[in-house]
């Protein structure tokens, strides 16, 4: 027992030995701003040791060398005479050094030569990108934003076709004597190569099916961004579970490229189903069936259930592609809706035919509806519905409907750079099998830029204006409220818009609203956002804003962006509290 006690008390002391004897390095840098700090900083060895165990002779040693990593730090900067002195002092057991810098005077670029050919200099990008090196002139080197932009030019060629494009001159001449540099960079772009056939492997359908998602054609010149579009394009038909698009550039032959697509089919048919909540819906289920592909033509079919506190739905949806190269569609379909707000009831059924294309970049439909169906205007709570004031109707409509849709942005789950616009017009043939005429037109935008890191600017506004000649025969959904999630926060679902004589809100024929709102993330998934929604729905000329502002906060869950909010009324003595607001779905 007394030799076990010794031979641990043994080992106790040699495990405490190496503590002791161990030295850091403190360094510290003075002469150069923040900016250079850090890659000088990270450039000399001597930070390495700052709790590492070091030796008198290798501190000394590293402290040698320290001003020649000083000066190679300094020259991707510009700085090709920096002077460096320094102090090497014990304190205690560890050693602290202090390097001195002077910079000097940096080079400046005076010269930028670009030879490229003219051919690919009259293409739009490549000559951007040709001219962002030449504005270089005038700056000071710095080896990482010289190429950064060179690198740029190279793959703006690549991407445009020149596909042995090769870099033949490339030199920098710093002139220390007079501070200067000049650059000449010269390129062989060799042919402009073309798109060959393109072959899709592994599909489920007939031969020439999916031609229609290739936005080029054989013989067009060769674009990296067209295979992007091709990708995205296979990828929202949601047909597969996998796409891979292959140019095969090594093997182009007569300055041809072939393109391969590797496809894997998706599941065929899709169940969907679970509950959710909305402020303007309430609790509910959800359940949807979707068959992805009826038939080897791509038909589709959608139907989809919604049983909500305040919102019934019945819905289906039959598709036909159609063929082309800009993804025509025919779609008919069938909608039962029965709809409960702060203001109004309603329910119809609503019959649909309409053709989808892409045009110039946009979604376009055009179509015709048709819609039958009770509902009761101006109704609070649940008074019965013969209190006074109350208007009932029954609607009968047929109208013709043509639509513009767009989006853009960075990333469909968390958008930092993007953008959504949409407008609408609706008419009717007169009153032909309809109660009454109307046109109406609407626009709805969105833009959302982050900035200084983890905040976003949002920006929303939404327009509409109707002409009828019998207002009262128009169901709820084609009249204007304001107020809601996604209009006035701070007000009750469509509990905004023009008054009857009896003081309830029957909606207008006009809309006018916009919001403002900036969130700040102070994680990757959690963030709080700040509010202000201002507008309303009205009939004339006579628009009075109301103004709704609070704050809320932003949770990106694995379902999606979760977004909680607590609205308010400004300056409005008729209304009083907080409205709580929840939206669950994509930014756009």
């Amino acid at each position: 027992m007394r030799r076990l006690f010794r031979r641990l008390s043994l080992l106790a002391l040699l495990a405490l030995l190496p503590a002791a004897a161990q030295a850091g390095v403190t360094l510290v840098i003075d002469g150069v701003g923040d900016d250079l700090k850090g890659a000088v900083t990270s450039a000399v060895e001597l930070s390495q040791y700052a709790t590492r165990e070091v030796s008198d002779a290798q501190v000394r040693r590293l402290y040698a060398r320290a001003p020649d990593q000083v000066r190679a730090a300094l020259r991707p900067y510009g700085y090709y005479e920096a002077s460096v002195d320094g102090d090497l002092q014990p304190v205690g057991k560890d050693w602290r050094v202090t390097l001195h810098v002077k910079p000097g005077e940096p080079v400046k670029i005076t010269e930028v030569h670009v030879s490229l050919g003219d051919t690919a200099a009259a293409i739009g990008p490549i000559r951007r990108a040709q001219r962002a090196i030449e504005r270089l002139k005038g700056q000071t080197l710095n080896h990482g934003v010289y190429d950064a932009a060179r690198d740029a030019l190279s793959g703006q060629l690549t991407a445009h076709g020149f596909l042995g494009a090769k870099l033949v001159t490339h030199r920098v001449e710093v002139t220390r004597a007079s501070h200067s540099v000049v650059v000449r960079l010269a390129w062989e772009t060799g042919p402009r190569y073309r798109f060959g056939q393109v072959q899709f492997e592994g599909s489920q359908f007939r031969k020439g099916f999916l031609d229609r998602y290739v936005p080029f054609k054989p013989g067009d010149y060769f674009s990296q961004d067209q295979l992007l579009d091709l990708q995205q394009a296979l990828n929202g038909a949601d047909y597969f579970s996998v796409v891979n698009v292959l140019p095969d550039v090594d093997d182009a032959k007569d300055g041809t490229v072939t393109v391969k697509v590797e496809l894997v089919p998706a599941k065929r048919t899709v169940y969907t189903g679970g509950p959710f909540i909305g402020t303007d819906t309430g609790f509910g289920l959800r359940g949807g069936v979707t068959r992805r592909w009826v038939n080897n033509r791509g038909h589709t079919w959608k139907n989809e259930l919604v049983v909500a506190q305040r919102l019934k739905t019945l819905s289906t949806l039959y598709s036909i592609p159609l063929p082309g190269r800009n993804q025509r569609s025919l779609n008919f379909g069938a909608n039962y809706r029965d709809a409960d707000t702060d203001t109004s009831q309603s329910r119809t059924l609503e019959l649909v035919g309409n053709e989808a294309r892409l045009w110039h970049g946009w979604t376009r439909t055009l179509g015709a509806h048709a819609l039958i169906g009770t509902f009761t205007v101006g109704k609070r709570g649940n008074e019965p519905d013969n209190a006074p004031g109350i208007e009932h109707g029954r609607s009968k409509l047929l109208f013709a409907e043509a639509s513009l849709a767009r989006k853009k942005g960075d990333n469909p789950t968390f958008v930092r750079k993007g953008w959504s616009v949409s407008f609408a017009a609706r008419s009717t043939g007169g009153t032909l099998l309809s109660d009454t005429r109307f046109t109406q037109l609407t626009a709805d935008a969105k833009w959302i830029r982050a900035f200084k890191g983890r905040n976003r600017l949002i920006l929303r506004g939404s327009a509409g204006i109707t002409s009828t000649g019998d207002f009262s025969a128009l169901p709820p959904q084609l009249r204007f409220f304001a107020g809601g999630d996604r209009s006035v926060r701070g007000y009750g679902f469509q509990s905004i818009g023009p008054k009857n004589s009896y003081g309830r809100v029957i909606g207008g024929r006009n809309l006018l609203v916009a919001s403002t709102e900036v969130e700040h993330y102070f994680t990757k998934n959690w963030g709080m956002a700040a509010f202000v929604d201002a507008g309303n729905a009205f009939s004339g000329t006579d628009y009075r804003p109301k103004i709704g502002a609070g704050l809320g906060v932003r949770w990106l869950s694995p379902v999606g962006m979760i977004r909680v909010d607590l609205g308010k009324p400004v300056h409005n003595p008729d209304r009083h509290g907080i409205e709580l607001h929840i939206v669950i779905g994509p930014d756009l």
